[in-house]
C-alpha cells in the first residue's frame, strides 16, 4: 500500500528537524516501510498494518506539532512508543492556553480580566477592551486571532491601526508605503512572531492570510471569515470607528483594543472609542472588557508608573 499526505498549518522545519534528524528518527521506527520526505510532502509504502499504523502516529505527530510549535526527540519517541489514549490526554490538556507559541511557548491568559476578553470572544462576534498600557490588550487580541486561524475557524486575519502618531502624511520617511508604515505596526509583528514560526509567517503575510495595514485602507472593505482586530483604537475619530464596525461580514469577529488614557487627536478632535462605547450600550451580541493595573503583565515598575500618573 502507498499512502501521500501534503503538510498544513505547520512549520517543515519543525516537523523534519534539523538535517532531517526527527524524520530520519521516525524512518528508525518504522523500518520495513519506504517513507520518502520532500518539501511538504511526506510518501510511504508499505504492508497494509504497517502503512495504517504510521498514518495513525503521523497523525498524532501532525497535531502535536500543530498545538506546540516544537518536535523534540523525547516527545517523538513518547508520541510513536505510548499508547493513543496517553497522547490525546497531553494534546487535549493545557485547556488555559490560547495557543501554543514558538519554541514551546504556551501563550495564556495570565490575568482575570484578560481571561475576561477570551471568554467574551468565545460568545460575542464584537469586543471592545479597554486599559493602559501593558496590560496584554493586544498581545491576547492577536493570540486569539491566530487560534481561530489555527482552528479553521476564520480564513485570515486582518490587524489594523490608525496611523496616528506617525501622521497622515507620511512622506518625509524613507521608503515606499510598507516601510514607512512597518515601524509603526512593529508590535503587531514582534507578537505574531511569537506564535508563528518564521517561515510559515512570511508565507501568511505574502499571500495575504494575514494582514497588517492602516485604519485608512480598511474604507469600502467588506471583511468575512476574518479575525479582525483595531488596535489603539483611542485614535480613531467617530466617523473612523464606524467605518471600521461596519467592515464587519456574516462570518467575522472582530475585536477593538485602546487606552483611554492616551489620545494622541488633536486637541479639538473627539475620539471614537468612548463615543462607539456610549453609541454601543446595550447593543447583544458586544461585549466590554477594562483592563486595569492589576492586569500589567510587564516590568513591575510599569504598574506603578501607570498609578503615579492615575494620582495626578
Amino acid at each position: 500500500m502507498e499512502r501521500i499526505v501534503h503538510i498544513e498549518n505547520m512549520d517543515p522545519q519543525i516537523l523534519f528537524g534539523a538535517n532531517n534528524a526527527r524524520m530520519r528518527q521516525l524512518k528508525d521506527y518504522f523500518p520495513k516501510l519506504k517513507v520518502t520526505a520532500r518539501g511538504e510532502m511526506i510518501k510511504w509504502e508499505g504492508t497494509e498494518s504497517d502503512v495504517t499504523n504510521f498514518e495513525e502516529k503521523l497523525d498524532l505527530i501532525f497535531r502535536h506539532v500543530e498545538r506546540f510549535n516544537v518536535l523534540t526527540e523525547a516527545q517523538l519517541e513518547r508520541i510513536v512508543l505510548d499508547d493513543k489514549p496517553s497522547i490525546l490526554k497531553n494534546l487535549n490538556g493545557h485547556n488555559d492556553v490560547i495557543v501554543n507559541g514558538v519554541g514551546g511557548l504556551l501563550i495564556k491568559a495570565r490575568t482575570a480580566n484578560q481571561r475576561k476578553m477570551v471568554e467574551a470572544v468565545d460568545s460575542n462576534d464584537l469586543v471592545f477592551a479597554m486599559g493602559p498600557a501593558g496590560t496584554g490588550k493586544t498581545y491576547t487580541a492577536v493570540a486569539l486571532a491566530v487560534r481561530a486561524l489555527k482552528n479553521k475557524a476564520v480564513r485570515r486575519v486582518v490587524l489594523t491601526r490608525p496611523a496616528v502618531e506617525a501622521g497622515e502624511s507620511l512622506g518625509f520617511l524613507p521608503g515606499d508605503m510598507k516601510e514607512k508604515l512597518d515601524p509603526y505596526m512593529q508590535p503587531l509583528y514582534d507578537a505574531l512572531r511569537d506564535m508563528i514560526p518564521t517561515e510559515r509567517l512570511a508565507q501568511f503575510l505574502e499571500n495575504g492570510t494575514i494582514e497588517i495595514a492602516p485604519l485608512a485602507f480598511m474604507r469600502g472593505r467588506t471583511l468575512d471569515k476574518s479575525f479582525v482586530i483595531l488596535d489603539e483604537a483611542q485614535n480613531t475619530t467617530p466617523n473612523q470607528m464606524k467605518m471600521f464596525l461596519t467592515r464587519m461580514g456574516p462570518s467575522s469577529q472582530f475585536i477593538v483594543t485602546g487606552d483611554p488614557s492616551q489620545i494622541d487627536l488633536p486637541t479639538k478632535q473627539a475620539s471614537g472609542l468612548p463615543h462607539a462605547l456610549n453609541t454601543l450600550t446595550g447593543v447583544e451580541g458586544i461585549a466590554h472588557i477594562t483592563l486595569d493595573g492589576r492586569d500589567v503583565v510587564r516590568h513591575p515598575l510599569v504598574r506603578k508608573i501607570i498609578a503615579a500618573y492615575d494620582g495626578q
